[in-house]
């Protein structure tokens, strides 16, 4: 089992920039792959950013490709989503997930989840 803890959402003007971290706990965490996903009212969740084992490989989702940053920090179990140039339609409840599935950008592929964390940005 991993347990996700997501931290770091808020409001935010337009332009503006957020941290979001994500601790695990509980199994090894290097070999997983960590992902970030949102979901705003009334949309489905989607996927936003992905990092693989050891940074290997990183992939993001057209919408936020030079805005957005994902990292980790396997000594510490942490993984960041940098936020850059934030606009209102980035509004939405930010999720951390785990998989053991390299590349995997499906929400049905991760098999952690946490609890969300809100990032609310005005325009």
């Amino acid at each position: 089992q991993v347990q996700l803890v997501e931290s770091g959402g808020g409001l935010v003007g337009a332009g503006g920039s957020l941290r979001l971290s994500c601790a695990a706990s509980g199994r090894t965490f290097a070999p997983y792959t960590m992902g970030w996903f949102r979901q705003a009212p009334g949309k489905e969740r989607a996927f936003v950013a992905g990092i693989a084992q050891n940074g290997a490989s990183i992939y993001y989702a057209d919408s936020v490709k030079g805005r957005f940053t994902i990292s980790r920090d396997d000594a510490d179990k942490l993984v960041y989503l940098q936020m850059n140039n934030l606009k209102p339609e980035d509004t939405a409840v930010y999720y951390c997930a785990a998989t053991i599935r390299p590349g995997a950008t499906s929400g049905q592929m991760y098999e952690y989840w946490g609890q969300g964390t809100q990032v609310t940005v005005s325009s």
